[in-house]
């Protein structure tokens, strides 16, 4: 079952963040903008607020939480109100899928990756953007996530995780970028987007189907 009641009942924190870490949000999505293809049709999957997918400009979104999916509604965003595990599209229905700061909440993570790679088509890409566990963002992530509104029920994974779970579904061709590379609370400013990873807590990796 979805990881929804926190978001529910948070809806308000949540939306806060970004409004407190605007340039720690920006590095993100700047790093996203990175490895995204300029054009074809994307769905983002747990797409949340809509806080990405409106100035990535994605039309598209699947959110499992009712009160998030409204806010993303009214960033303009066509949203299903579905689990990743158990996506309600069709097979080879988009060319870029896009998953940010989602996969600590799946209840099935290679299920989840199995319903992406269903729904693209073929030379398509699929996006996720995450903490790596490794990192010192992501070991205090973990160490604190019982006080977490958001994280206590959170599964954390590295890269190489994630790498190894990417190659199992069948996507190739892996790129990876890396930001943050300071404390949250010592990003005042966009941070730089570099190639790789080890360096950076937040990491964008793109495989191709």
């Amino acid at each position: 079952m979805p990881k929804i009641e926190p978001f529910e009942k948070n809806t308000n924190k949540y939306e806060h963040w970004f409004e407190k870490n605007p340039a720690v949000f920006l590095s993100e999505l700047n790093a996203v903008r990175n490895l995204i293809p300029q054009r074809g049709e994307c769905v983002e999957i747990g797409v949340g607020t809509g806080r990405f997918a409106a100035p990535l400009g994605i039309e598209f979104g699947v959110e499992p939480s009712i009160r998030m999916g409204k806010l993303a509604k009214r960033r303009g965003i066509q949203v299903i109100q579905a689990s990743g595990e158990n996506l309600p599209l069709a097979d080879a229905q988009f060319e870029i899928a896009l998953m940010i700061t989602t996969i600590c909440f799946l209840d099935d993570i290679r299920m989840a990756f199995a319903e992406v790679y269903r729904i693209l088509k073929e030379g398509g890409c699929f996006l996720i953007g995450f903490v790596d566990k490794n990192s010192p963002i992501g070991k205090s992530y973990e160490q604190n996530k019982e006080k977490s509104v958001f994280y206590s029920n959170a599964t954390f994974y590295s890269i190489t995780e994630i790498i190894q779970l990417l190659g199992e579904s069948g996507f190739r061709d892996l790129a990876t970028v890396q930001t943050i590379f300071h404390p949250l609370s010592e990003t005042i400013k966009a941070e730089p987007v570099k190639p790789g990873y080890g360096k950076g807590a937040f990491l964008i990796v793109r495989g191709n189907k």
